[in-house]
């Protein structure tokens, strides 16, 4: 299955993006609203600055307590994304995030952002594509 596939499935195709002069705070608070673990770091909505994931937040809360929540976005977001493409397939976005170590990847086209998923949206389709594998062997061989 291919990255377009997944996005064309997500009910909400909506990519959450906030400010990096953001707090801390206001992106966990709209984390918690949304129910979504990463929000794109972006000031044009096109361009990506960065990814902050829920993980982001609570190292730096481990590290220097609730006083991190007044820190700008940008002091603790990641950087370096790593993203896709709508013709990479499951497969290879599931290695790229387990190589990686993160569950959140925008994806790209043509250097422009046109959706996020996360490793539960993949795992989903590549779960929906084996049964689909399966189903079709097993009829193969009953002779149908």
């Amino acid at each position: 299955m291919l990255v377009q596939h997944i996005l064309a499935q997500k009910p909400n195709a909506v990519i959450m993006t906030i400010m990096p002069e953001s707090s801390v705070a206001d992106a966990a608070k709209l984390l918690a609203e949304k129910r979504i673990g990463a929000l794109i770091v972006t000031r044009d909505g096109k361009t990506i600055d960065g990814i902050l994931s829920e993980r982001d937040i609570v190292r730096e809360l481990g590290k220097r307590g609730p006083e991190s929540l007044q820190d700008k976005v940008s002091e603790i977001m990641t950087n370096a994304v790593i993203g896709c493409h709508p013709g990479d397939t499951a497969v290879s976005v599931l290695e790229k995030m387990t190589d990686g170590r993160f569950r959140h990847m925008p994806v790209l086209d043509q250097g422009r952002m046109i959706g996020v998923i996360s490793i539960g949206d993949v795992v989903k389709a590549r779960i929906g594509e084996v049964e689909t594998e399966n189903s079709a062997l097993a009829e193969m061989i009953a002779g149908h």
